[in-house]
């Protein structure tokens, strides 16, 4: 659920000096934040469509980043190439991957849907090999790559034939955790070392983002013919705690802490997103998901060990 920017261009953006809250503490807000972000999908589909739960999550986001930015008193990006590359990034890094999700969440789980955005550092690890010549694969990082993917057949329960899984479900959240490392990949590529502001980017980047959303939606669903008050409030917590919130504290935690420790926040998300599912939507939860998902966390950790002196990476 992280936005690549804030990891990508955090260079450019100095650390100001002030009194502030833990680091800590808003490490743990953030994991509780998109955490529970599954649960407020499913429960925002519950009345609304998949894509008005993601535009919708889209404007409430975006108006707290346009709300920092005045404060601020930052400006948007110049220049037409940068805001193409932002477009580029607004649908691999939301766009694309919240509409999954919310599509996903209509027939499975939000616990699965939680377990399958944690591999992202899984097939972020597996397409840097390929994308970035610089990121040379470690027989640690293989590993790590095959236990991932093992810990997922767990979490699915291969050995059962899939048994009362969704397939359209599951892949769509798998797709999802797959265009978060895109994004990032081509975030990484082109907008790395930008001289604007993470603030002004990544508020562009969802500007676009949801005028994206605000296009597709109307070709693809009609008006509710009624107001759905709870689903409604999951939204808005949705699209200002989770997207825009969320990109504050991220950053934040970025410029102080450096992007591998900010980044740790993705194993903590799936513990979160189940226990949400098991204890307030009150969803099942098999044996093989919990251990899978360890595995899966395991997994994904070892993706992350770089050589000494190697460069963290940011986000997915």
């Amino acid at each position: 659920m992280t936005t690549a920017t804030v990891a990508a261009t955090s260079a450019a953006a100095p650390v100001r000096r002030r009194a502030r809250l833990d680091w800590r503490l808003r490490f743990a807000a953030l994991s509780l934040i998109w955490g529970f972000s599954f649960l407020l999908i499913k429960v925002g589909t519950d009345g609304y469509a998949p894509f008005q739960v993601t535009l919708g999550r889209l404007v409430f986001g975006t108006a707290i980043l346009a709300a920092a930015m005045a404060v601020r008193r930052e400006r948007l990006p110049r220049g037409v190439r940068t805001w193409g590359h932002l477009a580029v990034a607004a649908f691999f890094l939301n766009a694309l991957p919240f509409s999954l999700f919310a599509y996903a969440e209509l027939t499975i789980p939000s616990t699965l849907a939680g377990i399958c955005n944690a591999t992202s550092p899984l097939w972020g690890m597996a397409l840097s090999m390929v994308a970035l010549s610089e990121d040379r694969p470690t027989r640690v990082r293989v590993a790590g790559l095959g236990i991932g993917f093992l810990g997922v057949l767990t979490v699915l329960g291969a050995w059962q034939g899939f048994q009362g899984l969704d397939a359209t479900g599951t892949a769509m959240a798998l797709l999802a955790s797959l265009s978060y490392p895109i994004g990032w990949i081509y975030v990484r590529r082109t907008l790395a070392g930008a001289s604007e502001s993470h603030l002004s980017l990544t508020g562009a980047q969802l500007l676009l983002a949801t005028v994206q959303l605000a296009v597709a939606t109307p070709l693809f669903t009609s008006l509710p013919t009624r107001v759905s008050v709870v689903p409604l409030l999951a939204i808005l917590a949705l699209g200002a705690l989770g997207t825009g919130v969320a990109v504050l504290l991220q950053y934040g935690l970025v410029a102080e802490v450096g992007p591998t420790t900010a980044q740790m926040v993705t194993y903590f998300i799936p513990v979160i997103a189940t226990a949400a599912g098991v204890a307030v939507l009150g969803e099942s939860l098999d044996w093989s998901t919990p251990v899978g998902a360890v595995v899966v966390l395991a997994g994904a950790a070892l993706t992350q060990v770089r050589r000494k002196g190697a460069q963290g990476g940011g986000g997915t």
